[in-house]
């Protein structure tokens, strides 16, 4: 029988996390390179560096990351952290700029940590990258065999930001309890897939207690126990569910929804990605018959404000305008192990049905 090898990424989160960062990161040497998205930089570095004062911890150069994680950007950077004799690499920001420290780590052959700064995504305690073209349309994923070695969750840092990514990263991580539940349905699994599976109840049951707290909370800049707890939520517990389950059971119906919702001209820059998944959650739910439940949680959305139609996001419900669409969703990859065939027709029921709901 083969070894088989996890890793899990450790983090600190409170008001002050930095403040553990020379303990935690001296073993792995001295000179860093940090690589972040400018409001990024401009929100995590000046608590960071107060941090780092009087450490064996030496910040030797800063990178300001812009525009999309492409595989370009990532060299770029591997080649940089060789340059400036790196012994680690630091990313801090949103899902983009993380997921490029990861890659630039992975090919520098260096340890990373992460340092989230918005928490719209689990990126920060991964152990892969959302890769795009030059053009912005998605590339590949690009995966790693361990996440970064520990992420450092600064909730002051957190709370300051806008609502919005708060907002969509809980309607990400909805998505995982429900996709990674629907797409297991049946098997025998692994022990290591019936423990992510397990944990991704985590992605759901806190974010109905917490979920709008957090968000009010988020909207007044105010750290509180209900934010740490949708923090948690969206970044630790999706994180472990992608790291513990075979990736068929990462995603199903819910993001492929998104993926083909995103062919249509303007859709993303009008709708963020986790808002785009819980619409496709509802989806996944009336396709299942399971429409108490599809009542249930379009309610909890419409408390967090998340848009929970076609309508309201700007899309006809017209079958011939979603004909490219729901040929997309049902050839998507994450289509490709769920509990039965799904038809296009099959999907057009099921959007008719949200709108009616």
């Amino acid at each position: 029988m083969k070894t088989e090898s996890t890793y899990f990424c450790n983090y600190s989160i409170g008001e002050a996390p930095y403040g553990e960062v020379p303990a935690i990161c001296a073993p792995f040497g001295n000179s860093i390179l940090l690589v972040g998205g400018e409001k990024a930089l401009a929100a995590g570095l000046p608590r960071l560096l107060p941090a780092l004062e009087g450490s064996a911890l030496s910040l030797e150069a800063v990178e300001t990351f812009r525009g999309d994680c492409t595989y370009e950007a990532v060299h770029v950077l591997a080649k940089r952290a060789k340059e400036v004799r790196a012994d680690m690499i630091f990313g801090m920001g949103g899902g983009k700029a993380l997921d490029t420290a990861k890659g630039a780590a992975y090919e520098a052959k260096l340890p990373v940590f992460t340092f989230p700064t918005i928490c719209a995504t689990c990126a920060a305690s991964t152990a892969l990258s959302v890769v795009y073209k030059k053009d912005g349309s998605f590339d590949s994923f690009y995966f790693y065999e361990r996440p970064a070695r520990h992420c450092f969750m600064d909730l002051t840092v957190i709370a300051h930001a806008p609502e919005k990514y708060l907002q969509a990263g809980m309607g990400d991580t909805i998505g995982k309890y429900f996709e990674c539940h629907f797409a297991a349905r049946g098997d025998k699994l692994s022990h290591s897939s019936a423990l992510g599976r397990e944990i991704s109840n985590m992605c759901y049951g806190p974010l109905l207690e917490h979920g709008e707290q957090a968000l009010l909370d988020c909207r007044e800049g105010r750290v509180s126990g209900a934010l740490s707890e949708a923090v948690l939520a969206n970044i630790i517990s999706t994180g472990l569910v992608s790291l513990m389950v075979l990736d068929d059971y990462n995603c199903a119906v819910a993001h492929s929804v998104y993926y083909g919702l995103v062919l249509l001209p303007g859709f993303e820059e009008e709708n963020l990605h986790g808002n785009v998944v819980a619409y496709g959650v509802l989806v996944q739910l009336l396709l299942d018959g399971e429409k108490a439940e599809a009542l249930r949680l379009k309610g909890f959305l419409k408390k967090l404000g998340i848009k929970t139609t076609l309508k309201e996001m700007g899309v006809p419900l017209d079958r011939g305008l979603l004909d490219v669409v729901l040929r997309d969703i049902t050839t998507e990859p994450d289509m490709e192990h769920i509990p039965y065939p799904v038809t296009e027709e099959m999907l057009y029921e099921a959007m008719t049905a949200v709108e009616a709901l």
